[in-house]
């Protein structure tokens, strides 16, 4: 049996694809609320989300609610006709009314107290509310677990000095960063969670970083073989500054002096997976202090 499921919203570019009837490929993964789909013209993975996953790069949100009652198969074939996506002959997503989204960074904030202030807030907020096991370091009782600790203290140490390495300009830049690949728990590693917040704020308009982005890109490289094909897109997106609408909305607040509005964007960002999220924000933390701690003056291009 078949079943039919409209889009209600999608990436730009994948929905013109379908549009053009040029999408082809088979199914990589099934979770829960996504479906990975491995397009066969370029290699890239694509999302078809349920509803209550937000916009990002290479996604398709439905009006699904779950998945693993829809009978699809990893490597069922997966294709176009008539404008509609096809999924193994038991899915029809047809896209006459989706919303186009389209991912477009705020420009790097230009007020430097305000977004003082709101790191500050974001800190504090991810030191009561975040998320522990992976970027963020959990207290020492008896109750948490030695390897999760040790996971945890790796990832700060090599955080740590590349963030040091970005501040002070080092080649070592390159490999302090490719170190955090693949490294921590999840489906998509702490380590390239981080990365990937790191990356959107160099590839954000206006920034110091802009002219550097190509570093960000050769470094995401280096990820494909060191972590998962999901993750190592999340990465190759983030590199060129394509990321979740949740992370988007986040970037917009910290330039606001709405307090409130800062901490539900930041909240829905630290809802992300099971410790992504947090990652993801402590990241974007990482890139604005290395901004305000060089003096508004960085530049990768020595690298």
């Amino acid at each position: 049996m078949t079943t039919v499921r409209h889009a209600l919203s999608g990436d730009i570019e994948f929905v013109q694809v379908i549009e053009r009837s040029t999408f082809s490929g088979w199914i990589h993964s099934i979770f829960d609320k996504t479906v990975n789909i491995e397009r066969l013209e370029n290699g890239e993975l694509y999302t078809v989300a349920c509803r209550s996953m937000d916009n990002g790069p290479n996604t398709l949100v439905t009006e699904i609610s779950h998945f693993h009652e829809l009978g699809l198969g990893v490597n069922d074939n997966v294709y176009v006709e008539n404008g509609h996506l096809c999924m193994g002959n038991k899915l029809i997503v047809p896209i006459h009314q989706v919303y186009k989204w389209e991912c477009r960074l705020p420009d790097f904030p230009k007020d430097a107290e305000q977004l003082q202030r709101n790191l500050e807030i974001m800190r504090e907020h991810i030191h009561l509310y975040g998320h522990t096991g992976g970027m963020k370091q959990g207290g020492q009782s008896r109750s948490n677990h030695s390897f999760e600790n040790e996971v945890s203290k790796m990832l700060h140490e090599r955080s740590s000095l590349l963030k040091h390495a970005l501040l002070n300009h080092l080649p070592s830049a390159t490999q302090h960063a490719t170190s955090l690949i693949g490294l921590g728990p999840g489906l998509t590693p702490s380590g390239d969670d981080f990365l990937v917040g790191l990356f959107t704020i160099m590839s954000l308009p206006n920034n110091p970083y802009r002219q550097d982005m190509q570093w960000c890109e050769e470094t995401a490289d280096t990820a494909k073989g060191l972590t998962n094909d999901i993750s190592y897109m999340t990465l190759k997106k983030a590199a060129v500054g394509k990321v979740r609408a949740s992370i988007v909305n986040l970037l917009h607040a910290l330039a606001s002096p709405n307090q409130d509005e800062l901490i539900n964007a930041l909240s829905r960002v630290l809802n992300i997976g099971s410790s992504s999220g947090t990652d993801i924000a402590l990241g974007l933390i990482c890139g604005l202090e290395i901004h305000i701690e060089n003096g508004g003056n960085v530049c990768l291009q020595k690298l």
